[in-house]
């Protein structure tokens, strides 16, 4: 592993004038700013299509690329919208507004599809075709999901017609007959986001930039692949689950976390050597060079919820696959797997030797140091002097506060032992930790975008534990300025992390 840095930014935070970030200019230009500040990695967040909360960790689809981040400014390139199409309504400059955006981009994309089927050129409609036959394997059951989800309003799966929400063949057939055209639009717009990715991705490498992506252990209730095999998940006759997934009373929370996902069926899965599995990361490989996996943890023991418990308290540890998963995987996408283990939380000697047999980096998020004073300060994990080099070092996560607004929350003790170890005034805290963070052993260092320019709790992109107000964030292009680059390429090439191309 390469000594490296970069930043964690999800591609809806992005600037732009289109509600929310996008593949398209800004997206590119993000890029040149990684390059210009010698970072080689750009890490984000899932990139599915968004359902619950508009949450990127419950997506309705675990292959689907996210319509929201198709770039306007790219159909326009295309020649299948006019420049009159881009005309949008005033939307906020530093916040998501999801409801008004996914109104006015998805007439958007209606209108670029009929431009398609007019102006397309023959490479293009022979690019369609292509990609609809490479990605059959899940494109089809997703556009039938995702059509009839429109149909019925948007509503769970199990509130559609019980024809519909419990798959009876001949009425998906009808149904399907009579509505081509819904299914040919959900195939257009995957086809777009891909092709989109598909340039923004070589882009990244002609920079040097790697991409980070980011898998969730576990899926949405309401999605594709829980619809579409239910055999997969505990669920009963009517397809609600029987039990959730969540976590235990932890830093984040007092009573856990609930997040509602069904759990798998593993000894189902395993039947068929895991395949789900395989094609998942097969497919996530394609877009991305490396993978966070969420919630590494539950493939050790995962936290199981009876689904009509409020809280997450009374719930259960029960063993996951283990290794047996990661053989399945590794026969098929080869020995040496491009991961990273989000191994925070609750972690018992199971999960570290798990995450060492399979040699992967874990995680250390330099915030949690100065909290965890179990036995005196300076013994936790997450401090640099006690890192090891298969480690991916955090200044903070999309789960944590900025790092002003951590410390402008923090008591005084905190502060005093944040200020003597990094040996820091206060005054530009964000530096110090990045510093601290890039001088680490730890082969990976990496640091969300809001460190980076310096903000407080106004830029949190989620809190634990909270429903509402999450995943909004934006920043303004006008707050990069070629010194925060200039000083983070200095830092950067003081601790032997430039990428080779730019040493």
């Amino acid at each position: 592993m390469h000594r490296t840095s970069g930043i964690l930014l999800h591609p809806t935070s992005l600037p732009g004038p289109y509600g929310i970030g996008d593949l398209g200019p800004t997206a590119h230009r993000f890029i040149d700013f990684l390059a210009g500040a010698g970072q080689g990695l750009w890490q984000m967040l899932p990139l599915g299509p968004t359902g619950y909360q508009d949450s990127p960790y419950q997506c309705t689809s675990a292959y689907a690329g996210n319509p929201l981040l198709i770039s306007p400014d790219l159909l326009l390139q295309a020649g299948w919208i006019q420049e009159s199409d881009l005309d949008p309504p005033e939307f906020t400059r530093d916040q998501v507004d999801f409801g008004a955006v996914h109104v006015w981009k998805h007439n958007l994309i209606q209108r670029a599809m009929n431009g398609f089927k007019a102006d397309a050129t023959a490479a293009d409609r022979d690019d369609f075709a292509y990609f609809c036959e490479t990605h059959r394997i899940w494109l089809e059951d997703f556009a039938l999901y995702h059509a009839l989800k429109v149909h019925h309003e948007l509503r769970p799966w199990t509130d559609w017609a019980p024809e519909f929400a419990l798959r009876d063949p001949g009425a998906l057939a009808d149904w399907s007959k009579a509505n081509p055209g819904e299914l040919e639009l959900q195939r257009f717009i995957q086809y777009v986001f891909f092709r989109q990715w598909g340039e923004l991705r070589a882009y990244a490498r002609a920079r040097g930039v790697h991409l980070i992506g980011d898998m969730p252990i576990f899926v949405a209730h309401d999605s594709s692949e829980v619809w579409t095999h239910p055999e997969w998940f505990e669920l009963d006759d009517h397809g609600h689950p029987t039990v959730i997934a969540g976590v235990p009373p932890d830093y984040f929370s007092s009573t856990g976390q609930r997040w509602g996902n069904p759990l798998y069926r593993w000894e189902t899965l395993a039947a068929d050597g895991y395949s789900f599995w395989v094609e998942r990361l097969r497919r996530v490989l394609e877009l991305v060079d490396l993978v966070r996996i969420d919630h590494f943890r539950g493939f050790a023991a995962y936290w199981e919820i009876p689904a009509a418990e409020e809280t997450a308290i009374s719930g259960r540890w029960v063993p996951g696959p283990g290794m047996a998963l990661f053989d399945a995987l590794r026969e098929a996408l080869g020995d040496d797997l491009p991961l990273i283990a989000e191994d925070l939380g609750v972690i018992t000697e199971d999960v570290e030797a798990l995450r060492d047999d399979l040699k992967l980096p874990g995680m250390a998020v330099l915030q949690f140091g100065f909290e965890d004073t179990e036995g005196g300060f300076g013994r936790s994990a997450f401090l640099p002097h006690n890192h090891r080099r298969r480690l991916a070092v955090y200044t903070g996560t999309h789960d944590n506060n900025s790092l002003l607004g951590w410390w402008a929350d923090k008591d005084d003790a905190i502060r005093h032992n944040a200020r003597v170890y990094l040996n820091s005034n206060g005054e530009e805290l964000n530096w110090d930790f990045i510093r601290a963070a890039l001088s680490s052993v730890a082969a990976l260092a990496l640091f969300p975008m809001q460190d980076v320019l310096g903000l407080g709790a106004e830029a949190c992109m989620n809190r634990p534990g909270t429903a509402n107000g999450n995943w909004t964030w934006r920043y303004r292009e006008e707050m990069v300025s070629e010194a925060n680059a200039a000083r983070l390429r200095e830092l950067t090439r003081l601790y032997g992390r430039l990428p080779y191309s730019a040493t």
